[in-house]
């Protein structure tokens, strides 16, 4: 048995993976879906969704590209994974994205490859859009400056491509290195922390979509969570992942707000309430872990499957 089987629980509901069946349409994620699938549709260029760290932007950012139709958009998702990029292995990734077969080594060459690839998409009457994740890794002025020579690529009509950045706030700061590119931006959106009640809403929806048959947080953990989060879905998750699974060594029926406060110690969140320091669990609760059920789940563990 594992913390899954005690809760009845059909899979994980708290995993931080970006899966897209637990995308949780909060009113915020709604708006930004609605608006930056408006700059997609019409083609204006330049969009913006920023969010603090845990904010939810990968997941969103995956949510548009898949409700991007085939039919309608060649799209494509660039996660950007640490700060050396170069401006040609950019160009070459974003051609490859679009479909471009064997990407020239020469910067003129790769560009022209490029060109005539968007313009194939336009004459298929399709839209080319490429979302950029973690964009502020891309912190030169060199880059920006690239962005800025694919936003000139249009038709009389109409760009030829849409780029979507992702990322955290610190990209306004990389678009002041090129301001031409700055002034190109159609829309910007910032995703803020859940509110409370959001929170909750967000916590029943992964439960109710991994198969949970009740809820086993109490009303005053989900206010626990929401405080020590500060309505952050990634630190929801680890908040609750980790409850659940402290609550089935406990053999604790439900997870209340006790339980949530020793959690969050042991993670070091902040956010007790009334600014007093958490209190671990008293030394006889200790006698209430099953030592035998920890043995028997890590051995499951080490099963190969």
């Amino acid at each position: 048995m594992n913390y899954l089987d005690y809760y009845e629980l059909a899979q994980e509901p708290f995993s931080n993976a970006p899966v897209s069946r637990f995308y949780f349409n909060s009113p915020q994620h709604s708006q930004a879906l609605v608006r930056l699938t408006h700059l997609c549709s019409q083609m204006k260029g330049l969009g913006i969704l920023v969010g603090d760290i845990g904010a939810g932007k990968t997941t969103l950012a995956r949510r548009l590209l898949d409700s991007l139709p085939e039919t309608e958009y060649e799209a494509a998702l660039l996660v950007i994974i640490h700060s050396g990029v170069t401006a040609s292995w950019l160009l070459k990734r974003v051609a490859l994205q679009l479909g471009v077969e064997a990407p020239s080594e020469d910067k003129l060459t790769l560009l022209g490859q490029l060109y005539q690839r968007l313009m194939k998409v336009y004459e298929q009457g399709k839209k080319a859009v490429v979302l950029i994740d973690e964009a502020q890794m891309l912190a030169s002025r060199e880059l920006m400056e690239e962005f800025r020579g694919l936003l000139n690529l249009e038709v009389p009509d109409r760009k030829l491509i849409s780029i979507i950045f992702f990322g955290l706030p610190e990209i306004e700061e990389n678009l002041k290195l090129d301001p031409p590119l700055q002034q190109r931006v159609a829309m910007k959106y910032r995703l803020d922390h859940l509110a409370q009640d959001s929170t909750e809403a967000y916590i029943k929806h992964r439960l109710r979509l991994a198969g949970a048959s009740r809820m086993p947080f109490t009303p005053e953990s989900v206010k626990a969570v929401h405080r020590f989060s500060s309505g952050t879905p990634r630190v929801i998750n680890t908040l609750c992942d980790n409850a659940l699974f402290e609550g089935y060594v406990a053999r604790a029926p439900m997870i209340d707000e006790p339980m949530i406060e020793r959690v969050a110690l042991d993670l070091g969140l902040g956010g007790v309430r009334d600014g007093a320091p958490a209190k671990r669990a008293p030394a006889g609760e200790t006698l209430r872990i099953d030592l035998g059920e920890i043995d028997r789940y890590l051995a499951g563990l080490a099963k190969p499957s």
